[in-house]
């Protein structure tokens, strides 16, 4: 693991309101580039889920886990309304990570 990565559990979006994935990671700076450029195949990347809307950092992977399995039991209203809560103009919260736009 890189010394600055980011252990994190993650929103991906397509567009406001649209097409959410959550997911964890160990690295959220590859991850997220990663989602962008559609390397790795998947529901995301099937969806075009490119922008990340929200996320927050964890001490340990077990912990990530734990709370990205907890999420994704969430219902969607209640994770919209957690997007909304940090991000009510659903940013792209990477926007400046990589000079670049998806």
């Amino acid at each position: 693991m890189r010394e600055d990565a980011v252990i994190a559990v993650y929103i991906m979006a397509n567009f406001r309101n649209g097409t959410i994935y959550t997911g964890v990671t160990s690295d959220l700076l590859q991850r997220v580039w990663q989602h962008r450029t559609g390397v790795t195949p998947g529901f995301a990347s099937e969806h075009g889920c490119k922008t990340m809307v929200w996320y927050e950092q964890h001490g340990n992977m077990i912990e990530a886990i734990v709370r990205e399995k907890a999420l994704k039991k969430w219902r969607r209203s209640w994770k919209l309304a957690r997007i909304e809560a940090a991000n009510p103009q659903w940013l792209d919260l990477a926007a400046d990570w990589y000079g670049v736009s998806p």
